[in-house]
């Protein structure tokens, strides 16, 4: 991989470690502000946090293969 490549999922990794924090951030709203009346929202909130962590995750060790 080229270090301009590797700059590139840099700012990937990163982008996707924002949107996590966001996806967290809401999760957290909700089970500080809005619980026990919307429980049953937890789901969708749970689900695309996982999802956050999935997608950098998975950038994350492509990044770290790529600068070995």
């Amino acid at each position: 991989m080229t270090e301009e490549e590797i700059k590139k999922l840099e700012k990937e990794v990163s982008k996707a470690r924002f949107e996590l924090s966001q996806k967290a951030s809401e999760l957290h709203d909700l089970i500080e502000d809005r619980l026990p009346k919307s429980y049953e929202d937890i789901p969708f909130y749970a689900e695309a946090t996982y999802k956050a962590c999935k997608i950098w995750d998975e950038l994350n060790k492509k990044l770290i293969e790529a600068k070995k």
